[in-house]
């Protein structure tokens, strides 16, 4: 294997690792998001959050419609 061809996979490879880790840190974070929404909706002590929630929801979104991006990426 010729050296730039090793450069090459090296980079790719790279890539890859940086996008996985990106789509991990993605879900997670809308697991902390998801733990969060629960806790509002289930304590029954103070009112509902409607502001809080609509940005857990929001963001939860975009974090989801990231990882569809980032996934694609890796299928070609």
């Amino acid at each position: 294997m010729s050296e730039t061809s090793k450069d090459e996979l090296i980079a790719a490879q790279n890539e890859v690792i940086g996008i996985l880790f990106e789509v991990i840190k993605r879900l997670q974070a809308n697991n902390d998001l998801d733990e969060e929404y629960f806790q509002i909706i289930e304590n029954k002590k103070r009112p509902i959050n409607k502001k809080r929630l609509d940005e857990i929801m929001h963001e939860r979104t975009e974090n989801a419609k990231i990882v569809t991006k980032l996934l694609k990426k890796l299928e070609v």
